[in-house]
């Protein structure tokens, strides 16, 4: 990408877009599209469809997403495919109309099957069952990446789909009804602190196994990956399969390459705000697939590879966490 290019970035105050946002401008670039929802509404084709037009982006991070956790995914289902669908549909096409040099779609891990061999390939995509408390948001993924994949086919396009693992970081929500786990585990934490309570209560068994990435490292990754010569992004363009009998959509996964329990997970946000209290496991409540850990071979023969670690990563989103909240260490 030249520094000077129009580069759009959908979802630029989300976590992942804000990241790259900092990424870009970081690097230099100079040129960047931003829009709130309440300047543009993505789910309007007409709206979209007249931003594009008007800017003529270059390139597009598309990183706009109805996004929650298990409590979230199972109380608006029909939100979550509703508005990912709308978004990402307007989006892409809206590219291929205005003649976009190249597109970056942001997935989910939980595009894989439920018990999907671990780790998973990208070549797992629709070889199994979805986790069953996150599938309309899964599906409508799904579509994003087979909308990409189409229109390289059709159009001779370079759309690429990208499959982040669970992410944290700076901006992230701290909504207990609807942010991801870390967050909630921060700021149950910290209240529980606060209180002086004798015990934070964390939902399931804590025994699934996640992987976790810094969202600073993951808009590097989307970089770095946007920023690929013409021939190594054409690698990962797949194949058309109708004429090759290859799986190969153009898809490829962000992560870390490791995991921990949940438990695990819970003790090193224990140990990060500084909580005495017990660990309580709720076994009522759901637990999720029981591992998700992304294959990331293809990414780091490319040559990219994470570089915040977990432990020192927690520690940067409970300082932000102060941020937001307007706590004082």
């Amino acid at each position: 990408m030249n520094k000077n290019a129009k580069v759009y970035i959908a979802g630029h105050r989300g976590l992942v877009g804000s990241a790259i946002v900092r990424n870009l401008q970081g690097k230099g670039f100079t040129n960047l599209l931003t829009r709130t929802h309440a300047e543009l509404d993505l789910t309007s084709q007409a709206a979209t469809d007249a931003f594009f037009a008007q800017e003529k982006p270059d390139y597009v991070f598309l990183a706009a997403a109805k996004v929650g956790g298990i409590l979230a995914n199972n109380n608006f289902p029909a939100k979550f495919i509703h508005d990912n669908l709308a978004i990402q549909t307007n989006i892409i096409h809206a590219a291929y109309l205005n003649k976009v040099k190249r597109l970056l779609f942001l997935g989910s891990s939980c595009i894989y099957p439920k018990l999907a061999p671990q780790p998973m390939k990208e070549e797992y995509l629709l070889t199994g069952p979805l986790e069953a408390t996150n599938r309309p948001y899964a599906i409508a993924k799904i579509a994003g990446i087979e909308m990409c994949w189409s229109y390289n086919r059709q159009y001779g396009t370079r759309y690429l789909a990208v499959m982040p693992t669970n992410l944290y970081g700076p901006g992230d929500s701290y909504d207990l009804d609807t942010s991801h786990v870390i967050p909630a585990l921060i700021r149950k934490f910290h209240e529980a602190k606060q209180a002086n309570a004798k015990e934070v209560v964390v939902w399931g068994s804590g025994t699934p196994r996640r992987e976790f990435l810094y969202s600073d490292d993951m808009a590097d990754a989307c970089v770095f990956l946007m920023n690929l010569s013409d021939e190594k992004c054409d690698s990962l363009l797949g194949s058309d399969e109708s004429r090759t009998g290859q799986f190969e959509p153009p898809l490829i996964n962000i992560g870390v390459g490791e995991d921990v329990t949940i438990r695990e997970l819970a003790q090193t946000v224990k140990c990060a705000v500084g909580f005495e209290g017990e660990i309580v496991f709720d076994t009522s409540k759901p637990d999720g697939a029981p591992r998700k850990l992304l294959y990331v071979g293809k990414l780091s023969a490319l040559g990219w590879q994470a570089t915040v670690g977990l432990k020192a990563g927690i520690g940067l989103a409970y300082d932000d966490y102060f941020k937001q909240a307007g706590a004082r260490l």
